[in-house]
């Protein structure tokens, strides 16, 4: 059995990983989905001020108060931020760590930095309406409109520090949906495919991944636990 963090991205919570986290504890694996502070059932939270930080305390302290380890560590989009931060805090508990079509900074650089102008723009004029609180940027897939809540725009302007216990992680993945219009996620593809150190896959979804093929990114997943 392994243990799974799944921590989602933008404008979403729990309930986006409902699906494959069903599926992975179908299959005898412990399945943690957090979400984050501001969003999904916790978007009652929300406010301007929440930032990164924030949003890596909520899975530090899931990890620390439940005692996970040799954990495989999930971030979907904005959630790589997220991860990338936690891995630097707690490496030692991580066995792999797994970038779901993510973000994936280097140190000191913040998703602001690693955005396009055009989208940096959509982020200040989504969140006009609601002050620090960015409303999505692209049209949501059915169903998820209601449940889909503002993003703290701050989270997106901090930059992620490294130089803790992230080198203690022996094994590191990133998946890249090569049927995604959204081709901001090819650079962290192509850094990852020149890299030695790590195991890029390529399946031919949009940025949902498991929405569009469930059976494909579980088997990707599930080869994480072996």
């Amino acid at each position: 059995m392994a243990t799974y963090v799944l921590v989602h991205g933008a404008w979403g919570g729990s309930w986006g990983y409902a699906p494959l986290a069903r599926e992975l504890r179908a299959q005898g694996h412990d399945v943690h989905v957090p979400s984050l502070t501001g969003l999904g059932e916790r978007a009652h939270l929300a406010h301007g001020g929440i930032t990164l930080t924030d949003h890596i305390n909520d899975v530090i302290g899931l990890i620390d108060c439940e005692q996970l380890s040799d954990i495989v560590l999930v971030g979907h989009s904005y959630g790589g931020m997220v991860i990338t931060g936690v891995a630097a805090r707690r490496g030692n508990h991580v066995r792999s760590l797994v970038y779901l079509d993510a973000f994936l900074p280097q140190d000191g650089q913040a998703l602001w930095d690693l955005a396009d102008e055009a989208t940096r723009q959509l982020y200040i004029e989504n969140q006009k309406a609601t002050p620090g609180l960015v409303q999505p940027i692209f049209p949501m897939p059915e169903g998820r409109t209601a449940r889909v809540s503002g993003h703290p725009l701050l989270t997106l302007l901090e930059p992620v520090k490294l130089g803790g216990e992230e080198n203690a992680i022996k094994r590191r993945t990133y998946v890249y949906a090569n049927t995604s219009p959204l081709t901001i996620f090819t650079q962290f593809r192509d850094r990852c495919a020149a890299d030695a150190g790590w195991h890029v896959h390529e399946i031919a979804t949009g940025h949902m991944v498991w929405d569009d093929d469930l059976r494909g990114c579980l088997e990707i997943l599930l080869a994480e636990a072996d």
